[in-house]
C-alpha cells in the first residue's frame, strides 16, 4: 500500500514539473535555432542590442517628420507666420510638460530634466512626502487568526493536568487598533481570545474560552517626547534620520522652488531665441540691401567693360563682382546659418548673453524646439515685436532689495537652512536617555462559551458575559529605560546637523553676494547696450549719408570705385550691427528682470497650485473656527517653528513678522555685504524666514 502510494506521488511530481517546463517554454516565446560550429556564433549572439517592447506614448510622431525642413535647397517661398513675444511664451507653456532646453541635456541626462509632474512627484512621495511623514500618526488595525492541534504525550502527568496524553484543540484570536499620537505617545487597543479543548481530567470545562480587552499606553518622557520633536522628525528612534512633516513640507518646497526656477530658466530661453531670430532677419535684409547695392554696381562695371569704356577695367569689373560674391556669401550664411551656440542661459551671464548665430533657419528652427512646434510645418516664425529703444532707468536701492526677497535661488537656499536649522534641532532630543512610561489596564473573561445571548445564567457560562460583569480586572504600570552608553551616534548626529547648518548659512551668504554681483553686472550692461545702441543709430545715419554722396561722387567721375564698395560694406556694417545693439539692449534689459526674480511678472507667467479637494477646504474651515478668539492659537503647539509665512504678496508692502525662532547655533562669520545690511531691515519684513535665524548679523 505505501509502495503504490509513494509511486503515485512521483508520478504527480513528474507530471507537474514536465507541465512547469512546457508552459515555461512557451512563455519564452518561439526562437530561430542556429547551428555553429565555432566561437563566432556565441559572440554575435552575446553582444547583439535588444529593444525595449514599450507602448507608444505620441500619435504625432509621423506629423513632426512629415515636411522637410527649410533650407537653402528649398525651392517653394514659405509661408511667414508673425508671432509676437507674447504669443511665443503662451505657445510654450501651454506645449511644455517638459521644460526643453538649447544644452542637450534632454538627451544626455534625462533625469535631471524639470517637468510639470516634478512638484507632483515629490509631494506624493511615499517615502519622503508629505502625506507619508503624516502616514506615521495614522491608525493602525492588525488582526490574526491562528488555530492548532496538539497530540503529545508528557513525562510529567501535572503538566498534562492529570495525563500523560495531552490531546488538544486550540484557537487563538488577536485584533488591535493602534494611534500615535503627535506628542510621542502610541495608544493601543487590543482583543485577545483563546479557546481550548483537551483531555486533562482536572479541567472544569471539556473546552473554555478567554477573551479580554486591553488598553495600554506608551509615553516618552525624554527621547522622542514632544510635538516639536515628532513633528520634524517623525516618530524616529535613529539619529540621522528626520521624516517628519515639516521636513516633508520643507522638501516640497525646495521642489517647488526648482520648479520656478526651470520655469523661469525656460521663459528666459524663449527670450533669447525669439531676439535671435529677430536680429537674424535684421541682418538677413542688411546682407540683402548690401548683395543688391553691390549687383546693381557690378552690372554697371561689367556694362562698361563690355563696350570697353572708361571706367570698365577688367580689374574694376572684377572688383566689384567679387564684392557682389562677398555679399552673396553673406546672405546665404545669414538665411540658413550654422549651428554654434547662441543666446542662452548661463553663457557669460545668468540670463545669457546675447551671441546671435547669424541664420534665419537655425534661430527659427531653435525658437520652434522651445515652443514645442515640429521643424518645419510650411511656415516660418517671424517676429512681430520690435525691441525696446527708449531708455529703462532702475533704481539701485529698489532692485537690490527686490532681488533678496524674488530671487528664487535665494528663497530656496533659505528652505534649505531652515531644513537644516530644524534637524539640529532635533538632532539635540537623541542625546536624551529613551525612558518610556508605561500603562496597561486589561478585563478578562471565561466561560465555557464564547457567547450566549439567554440570561440568568451561571456565572462561568460563556467568556463576554463574565467579561462585561467586571469580575476579572487587571492593571500595570511601570517606566523602561534604555541607555546607549555614550551616546555616540547621537553626539555625531548633532554635530552633523550642526554643520550642515553652518554649511548652508555660508551658501546662503555667499549666494547673496552673487547675486549682488550678478546685478551689477546686469545693469552696467543695460547701460551699456543702450549707450551702444544710440552710437551704432548715428553710425548708421553716418554710413547712409556717406553711400549717398560718395555714389554722387561716382556718378559724377570725381570718386574711385574703391570708395564706392568700402561705402556699401561700411552701410551694411552699420544696419546689422545696430540691429545686433537693440536685441542686445533688449536681452539686456530681460536679464535685470532675470537677476532681480522679476522675469516671470515681466513676461506675464503666473504659477499657481491646483486646487484642493473639497474637504481640505472643510477641514481648514472646521481648524479656523475652533481657533480661540482674539488670541490665534495653534491647534497643536503655540510655540512650534514656522516652516514659513505663506506667499509674499509682490504688489503691496507688508508688516514685519513678529515671531522670532528659537535660539541657535552661531558659526562666528561675518555679516552680509554693506549693501545688504542696509537693506536687511526691509528683507526681514518680506522673507518666509526671519533673517534673523540664517544671519548673525543685526540690524542696529
Amino acid at each position: 500500500m505505501n509502495t503504490w502510494i509513494s509511486t503515485r506521488i512521483r508520478l504527480s511530481l513528474t507530471l507537474c514539473l514536465m507541465l512547469a517546463v512546457a508552459v515555461g517554454c512557451r512563455s519564452r516565446g518561439e526562437s530561430d535555432f542556429v547551428a555553429c560550429g565555432s566561437g563566432d556564433c556565441y559572440q554575435a549572439l552575446a553582444t547583439q542590442i535588444e529593444y525595449p517592447q514599450v507602448q507608444q506614448c505620441s500619435a504625432t510622431d509621423a506629423d513632426w517628420a512629415s515636411l522637410e525642413p527649410l533650407s537653402l535647397a528649398s525651392t517653394t517661398n514659405p509661408e511667414y507666420w508673425d508671432i509676437p513675444l507674447e504669443e511665443v511664451v503662451q505657445l510654450s507653456l501651454t506645449r511644455s510638460k517638459v521644460l526643453r532646453d538649447l544644452g542637450g541635456v534632454l538627451l544626455r541626462s534625462p533625469s535631471s530634466v524639470s517637468t510639470f509632474w516634478d512638484p507632483a512627484l515629490q509631494e506624493t512621495d511615499p517615502r519622503f512626502g508629505i502625506d507619508a511623514a503624516l502616514s506615521a500618526f495614522d491608525a493602525q488595525f492588525s488582526t490574526s487568526v491562528f488555530g492548532e492541534k496538539n497530540d503529545k504525550a508528557l513525562n510529567n502527568e501535572f503538566f498534562g493536568g492529570g495525563t500523560r496524553i495531552l490531546q488538544q484543540d486550540a484557537a487563538v484570536i488577536q485584533s488591535q487598533l493602534t494611534k500615535r499620537a503627535v506628542t510621542g505617545t502610541e495608544f493601543t487597543l487590543r482583543h485577545n481570545i483563546d479557546y481550548d479543548a483537551n483531555n486533562a481530567p482536572s479541567n472544569r470545562f471539556p473546552s473554555a474560552w478567554n477573551v479580554n480587552f486591553e488598553t495600554e499606553f506608551r509615553h516618552p518622557l525624554l527621547q522622542g517626547s514632544g510635538m516639536q520633536f515628532n513633528r520634524i522628525a517623525g516618530p524616529s528612534t535613529t539619529p540621522g534620520i528626520y521624516g517628519g512633516v515639516l521636513i516633508a513640507r520643507v522638501n516640497t518646497d525646495v521642489e517647488l522652488a526648482d520648479f520656478e526656477i526651470a520655469v523661469r530658466d525656460h521663459i528666459s530661453n524663449i527670450e533669447n531665441a525669439y531676439w535671435d531670430l529677430y536680429f537674424a532677419y535684421r541682418d538677413l535684409d542688411a546682407k540683402v540691401d548690401a548683395r543688391d547695392a553691390s549687383l546693381e554696381t557690378w552690372r554697371r562695371i561689367h556694362a562698361l567693360y563690355k563696350a570697353g569704356r572708361r571706367g570698365g577695367e577688367a580689374e574694376k569689373e572684377a572688383q566689384a563682382r567679387e564684392q557682389y560674391y562677398r555679399f552673396q556669401e553673406d546672405v546665404q550664411n545669414a538665411l540658413s546659418g550654422r549651428r554654434i551656440d547662441g543666446t542662452r542661459n548661463g553663457n557669460g551671464s545668468d540670463g545669457g548673453t546675447f551671441r546671435a548665430n547669424g541664420g534665419v533657419h537655425v534661430a527659427e528652427r531653435q525658437l520652434r524646439r522651445l515652443i514645442g512646434l515640429p521643424p518645419s510645418d510650411g511656415r516660418l516664425l517671424r517676429p512681430a515685436d520690435e525691441p525696446l529703444s527708449a531708455l529703462v532707468h532702475f533704481d539701485w536701492s529698489q532692485v537690490t532689495q527686490e532681488s533678496m526677497v524674488r530671487r528664487a535661488e535665494l528663497r530656496r537656499q533659505r528652505f534649505e537652512t531652515r531644513r537644516a536649522e530644524l534637524e539640529w534641532i532635533a538632532s539635540k532630543n537623541y542625546l536624551l536617555p529613551r525612558v518610556d512610561a508605561i500603562g496597561r489596564y486589561r478585563w478578562r473573561g471565561f466561560g465555557q462559551g464564547l457567547g450566549n445571548s439567554g440570561g440568568n445564567n451561571p456565572r462561568f457560562d460563556n467568556a463576554y458575559e463574565n467579561l462585561t460583569g467586571g469580575d476579572f480586572q487587571e492593571w500595570q504600570l511601570g517606566v523602561e529605560l534604555s541607555v546607549p552608553i555614550g551616546f555616540r551616534r547621537a553626539h555625531s548626529a548633532n554635530r552633523n546637523s550642526e554643520l550642515k547648518l553652518f554649511r548652508s548659512r555660508a551658501i546662503l551668504r555667499e549666494q547673496e553676494h552673487q547675486v549682488l554681483h550678478d546685478l551689477a553686472a546686469a545693469v552696467a550692461e543695460m547701460q551699456r547696450a543702450y549707450a551702444v545702441s544710440q552710437t551704432t543709430f548715428n553710425r548708421l545715419e553716418a554710413a547712409r549719408q556717406q553711400l549717398e554722396a560718395v555714389t554722387a561722387a561716382f556718378e559724377a567721375d570725381k570718386a574711385s570705385l574703391d570708395l564706392l564698395l568700402d561705402s556699401q560694406r561700411r552701410l551694411a556694417d552699420g544696419k546689422s550691427r545696430h540691429f545686433r545693439s537693440m536685441a542686445e539692449y533688449a536681452v539686456a534689459i530681460k536679464n535685470i528682470h532675470f537677476t532681480k526674480g522679476s522675469l516671470l511678472d515681466y513676461d506675464g507667467v503666473f504659477l499657481s497650485e491646483g486646487g484642493w479637494p473639497r474637504q481640505a477646504y472643510s477641514d481648514a474651515q472646521r481648524r479656523e473656527n475652533l481657533r480661540g478668539k482674539p488670541l490665534p492659537l495653534n491647534y497643536s503647539s503655540a510655540k512650534a517653528l514656522r516652516v514659513s509665512h505663506g506667499p509674499y504678496d509682490q504688489q503691496t508692502a507688508q508688516e514685519p513678522f513678529a515671531d522670532e525662532p528659537k535660539e541657535l547655533p552661531s558659526d562666528k562669520q561675518a555679516g552680509p555685504p554693506q549693501a545688504v545690511r542696509q537693506t536687511q531691515h526691509y528683507v526681514e519684513e518680506l522673507l518666509p524666514l526671519p533673517l534673523s535665524s540664517i544671519s548673525e548679523s543685526k540690524v542696529q
